[in-house]
């Protein structure tokens, strides 16, 4: 016997804003990059060394991703050898808070892992 589909489902976001702010923040390492630059600007190894594991193809990726969704700025500063810092804009600091909270409920699902374990 067959079940009727339950209507009472939550209904997304009108133009499901949920999604496209998860798209921007997608991708891995993306987060990451957003958490380290929350701190103030880096440079390109600078974030490298803080994201252990990323090769420089990736980074250099999420970072042109990041700059032309608009929530990291790249800064060149006229120095011998040219360096490059990056930082986040003003619409890439409105999604701090989400970050921090889920940074804050990751911490407490590693503590329950580590209390089942």
């Amino acid at each position: 016997m067959l079940k009727r589909r339950r209507n009472d489902a939550v209904p997304p976001p009108e133009d499901c804003a949920l999604t496209v702010c998860v798209r921007y923040m997608g991708g891995a390492w993306t987060p990451n990059i957003l958490w380290y630059l929350s701190s103030g600007a880096r440079r390109f190894n600078e974030l490298k060394h803080d994201l252990q594991g990323v090769s420089s193809k990736v980074l250099a990726q999420r970072l042109k991703r990041l700059e032309l969704d608009g929530l990291v700025v790249r800064h060149e500063i006229a120095s011998s050898p040219p360096s490059v810092e990056y930082q986040l804009s003003s619409q890439g600091h409105e999604l701090q808070p989400a970050l921090a909270i889920l940074v804050r409920v990751g911490h407490q699902l590693k503590q329950r892992q580590t209390k089942a374990a």
